[in-house]
């Protein structure tokens, strides 16, 4: 369920952009009735109403997450709050340049800031953060967290450079399925490989555990 949850916006953005291209001209009408004021020159163009339309939702969508958690008073982690302060600002310039670009740089911003907390956290203050993070799930051995940090820096690093290679190679509709299907797809493969290196480091009884714990947010 969190995954889904913590997927939510990205799937909403996939599937209002969606309907969006398939009507371009309705798109950018709807756009300019409704948010024509959130535009410089008050008018949208039809290419750029679904992303832009996506965009509001995505920024609605995330708003909407933390208000969530916030109403049942649990805890909001702090890369929702980071990818919060990126969408609105990053989508907010997207919406009123009508720019696409700008949204485009939001999942590669997001994945470096993830890569260097990671690394701030092991060298600038000694603390290994996917420790912090699961060590109450798993006991394993300092280099062995060591090497699971750099994985996931390595990781986080590759798939901000993909999303900015997909985003600047191939049309805007490549870069939306990639967001999703290309996005979590190697997430999901990364965790896997991860899994299996992780295998060979716990004791019998421990591997079930792995199953209960949560991956940092994509």
């Amino acid at each position: 369920m969190k995954l889904l949850f913590d997927f939510l916006p990205i799937v909403l953005f996939f599937a209002v952009f969606k309907v969006a291209e398939g009507n371009p001209d309705a798109a950018a009408a709807f756009a300019t009735s409704h948010f024509g004021s959130m535009v410089s020159g008050g008018i949208v163009d039809a290419k750029i109403a679904p992303v832009l339309l996506a965009t509001l939702v995505v920024i609605a969508a995330t708003f909407a997450q933390i208000g969530w958690l916030l109403a049942r008073r649990k805890k909001v982690d702090t890369m929702l709050w980071v990818s919060l302060g990126l969408v609105t600002v990053l989508g907010g310039a997207t919406v009123w340049f009508q720019n696409e670009t700008f949204i485009k740089w939001k999942p590669s911003v997001l994945y470096w800031v993830m890569g260097l907390a990671f690394w701030a956290s092991q060298a600038l203050f000694k603390k290994n953060l996917l420790q912090v993070l699961m060590g109450e799930q798993l006991k394993l051995p300092v280099p062995v967290w060591r090497t699971l940090t750099l994985m996931w820096i390595g990781f986080f690093a590759l798939m901000g450079l993909a999303n900015l290679w997909v985003a600047y190679s191939f049309s805007t509709d490549a870069w939306v399925n990639f967001k999703l299907f290309g996005g979590v797809g190697l997430m999901l493969l990364f965790m896997l490989a991860q899994g299996v290196y992780l295998s060979r480091h716990l004791a019998p009884e421990e591997e079930a555990a792995t199953t209960s714990g949560e991956a940092p947010r994509p």
